[in-house]
């Protein structure tokens, strides 16, 4: 559910890891790891800020995200599955094994 989390948040427009974070409220040990994944699966690319501007802002160049168009289907389609599930109003027991007898 984090791929799925972080890719929305980047089709949405959040660029960088730190809005990531914020904006799911996910840490960054899972939202770092979930960014490279989906680069690696080519739902997301990346580039990194110029150097000028982050100095210009005292800070390190940021790494900004971008969704791919397959990351947008995949993200759709997943979207998609999900709101197609109904809720579940109870629990629901589970069957007991019948007893051996003996």
């Amino acid at each position: 559910m984090a791929s799925l989390t972080v890719l929305h948040a980047v089709a949405q427009g959040t660029a960088h890891g730190f809005d990531v974070i914020d904006v799911t409220g996910l840490p960054g040990g899972t939202v770092y790891p979930t960014l490279s994944r989906l680069e690696r699966d080519g739902l997301v690319a990346s580039s990194w800020e110029d150097v000028e501007i982050a100095r210009g802002d005292h800070r390190p160049p940021r790494r900004y995200y971008r969704v791919t168009p397959l990351g947008l289907r995949s993200l759709n389609g997943a979207l998609e599955r999900l709101h197609a599930l109904r809720p579940v109003r109870g629990m629901r027991r589970a069957a007991r094994p019948a007893r051996a007898r003996h």
